[in-house]
């Protein structure tokens, strides 16, 4: 109980909420969706009225499929993980697109920070490690974020390792 106090009462140095990047926001996906729903519908009835009914049910599945990719990946979407630094504790909280959490913590004076880096690619993937336990940060990341995340995390561990 002593240790969640002190964890509670210490301010974090860093913090950082991780998502993943979606190029299409919401007004974007409503545009494409209207305007794919109302071409598929034009030309589903330009088929109906010429006689080639059965073409129709192609192009409805056309525009269910689409929705369906986009649904999957704004679900997906929804995961996030949340990094935090303080002087006591190294915090990690990962959350599923359903909503589930996993929370990982380690002793900030334990905890190593590992990249693995491309020579083309740049950063391919981040773990802290620490007290035989490892997890992974930033999966969903693109190679310019995973490189300003590792920056500015690298320097939260090494800031919270001098002030002993």
């Amino acid at each position: 109980m002593e240790g969640n106090v002190e964890r509670d009462d210490e301010p974090p140095v860093f913090a950082a909420e991780l998502t993943p990047y979606r190029s299409l926001g919401r007004q974007g996906y409503r545009v494409l969706l209207g305007l794919t729903g109302a071409i598929c519908l034009l030309h589903g009835l330009f088929f109906l009225t010429t006689g080639a009914w059965p073409i129709v049910f192609f192009f409805g599945l056309d525009f269910m499929l689409l929705w369906g990719a986009f649904w999957l990946n704004y679900r997906a979407g929804r995961a996030r993980e949340e990094v935090t630094v303080s002087r006591t504790d190294v915090a990690i909280r990962k959350f599923s697109p359903a909503g589930r959490m996993v929370e990982h913590h380690f002793n900030p004076f334990w905890a190593r920070f590992r990249v693995r880096r491309h020579h083309e690619f740049g950063i391919t993937s981040m773990h802290v490690t620490g007290e035989g336990r490892r997890t992974d940060i930033g999966a969903f990341l693109n190679p310019d974020d995973r490189e300003s995340f590792a920056k500015a995390f690298r320097g939260a561990l090494a800031t919270v390792k001098q002030r002993i």
